[in-house]
């Protein structure tokens, strides 16, 4: 089997670590979008810190659903939806890709609002302009900027996720209690909690990651323009990849939820509807500066996420009816995808300027996420299991177990919730 594959990714360790990340990093940090901040802030502010052990049993299932997925990319060549059409009836295509479309449409407007809503307190601008703003510039980038550059961009917003360590530093953490609650889990299975849960998993686990980080893994193979087979020694460094960018994701989940705990859930406020609600209720309790790189995260997040949830619906577009695709294209080469681009954002500016709460918006991204992640984890088991698809490289015991757990997990918790 003969793919393209990225050169400069061969080996992760050594000099320039950094540098030669690939989409695993940009993937993972995009896990923690606005919409994502105002999750782990509400799960903070409610439960203080009797969360925090999520993040010890999130890490290694998010890590595996994702190396999954970029290993598919890898070997195969094709993004996720590319295969699902070509193994899958078109029922379960086209179900997998709506569910998914629909479902980034409403993050992207939750996400352009929370951003707007979180620059405001530092440029007193109305909120409207600096949506339109913020979506027309994202887009810009997107489309006009050469994916050889573009992705360097993606890699740099990334360090946005610092200002979340940074936050610890400004408030007042007692870690004794921390550490306690980390490693020594609580469930009481109550519907609260239970609500708490699905949205925590929902947000680390999410569907749109899956087909961006398949679809990037070939994206980068087409930059690099090497054709040969696959060895170990990429597929080690593929898994690396997808190994820091989840480990950073769920750190900065862990350093969010403890921000959140200590501060606002020590002081009584429970309730945090959005990521700039968040950053506005540090100030006065945590002081100026929490709030300021609060936002300023919210914002460096969002710039690197809404394009990410943008660009993963038109690659399943674009997969599912045969469009030509890729960021490595131009706009004359490539106008279907980079249409459903610029479709998605404008969908979701319409999202907002017609009064849907951003609240309610992020409420119905959430559950359709759930309906989609159990599916296509089972969708990607299947794929990654067939020697037809993947050849050699099929799923290993450890990954087979995990991906499982992911499936139960993500399909039993609303089940549970629903049964309460």
């Amino acid at each position: 089997m003969n793919v393209r594959h990225h050169r400069r990714r061969r080996h992760i360790r050594g000099f320039g670590y950094f540098k030669r990340l690939g989409p695993g990093l940009v993937t993972g940090a995009s896990d923690d979008d606005p919409s994502g901040i105002g999750t782990y802030s509400q799960v903070g502010a409610g439960f203080r810190f009797g969360l925090l052990w999520t993040a010890l049993v999130s890490l290694p299932m998010a890590a595996a659903v994702q190396e999954t997925a970029g290993r598919l990319g890898l070997v195969t060549g094709k993004g996720l939806a590319a295969l699902i059409k070509d193994r899958f009836p078109r029922w379960v295509l086209f179900g997998c890709v709506g569910l998914v479309c629909v479902a980034n449409t409403f993050n992207v407007g939750a996400d352009l609002g929370s951003m707007a809503a979180a620059t405001r307190l530092v440029v007193p601008l109305p909120q409207t302009v600096l949506v339109v703003v913020l979506a027309a510039g994202t887009l810009a980038l997107e489309v006009l900027l050469p994916y050889s550059k573009y992705s360097k961009v993606l890699r740099w917003l990334a360090l946005s996720l610092v200002a979340y360590v940074a936050v610890l530093f400004a408030v007042k953490v007692d870690w004794a209690d921390v550490a306690r609650h980390t490693f020594v889990p609580t469930l009481r299975g109550d519907r609260t909690q239970l609500a708490a849960l699905i949205a925590i998993f929902g947000t680390t686990i999410s569907p749109y990651l899956f087909f961006w980080q398949a679809s990037e893994e070939v994206e980068e193979e087409l930059k690099r323009g090497e054709v040969g087979p696959v060895g170990d020694s990429h597929i080690r460094a593929m898994r690396g990849d997808c190994a820091a960018g989840m480990v950073s994701a769920v750190a900065i989940m862990f350093a969010i939820m403890v921000a959140s705990g200590a501060t606002l859930g020590a002081h009584g406020v429970t309730t945090v509807q959005t990521a700039d609600q968040a950053a506005r209720a540090l100030q006065p309790i945590a002081g100026r500066v929490a709030g300021l790189l609060f936002a300023l995260g919210i914002v460096g997040t969002g710039a690197l996420a809404v394009p990410i949830l943008a660009g993963s619906t038109a690659y399943a577009l674009a997969e599912t009816f045969g469009w030509r695709e890729g960021l490595s294209r131009t706009l004359r080469e490539a106008h279907g995808f980079y249409g459903a681009i610029g479709l998605s954002m404008l969908v979701g500016l319409a999202l907002g300027f017609a009064g849907i709460d951003p609240i309610r918006a992020l409420y119905f991204a959430a559950i359709l996420n759930g309906l989609a992640a159990p599916p296509l984890i089972l969708v990607m088991m299947v794929l990654s299991n067939s020697r037809r698809v993947v050849g050699s490289r099929t799923g290993g015991p450890l990954s087979n177990v995990l991906m499982g757990i992911a499936l139960t997990v993500m399909a039993g918790l609303p089940l549970a919730y629903l049964l309460r």
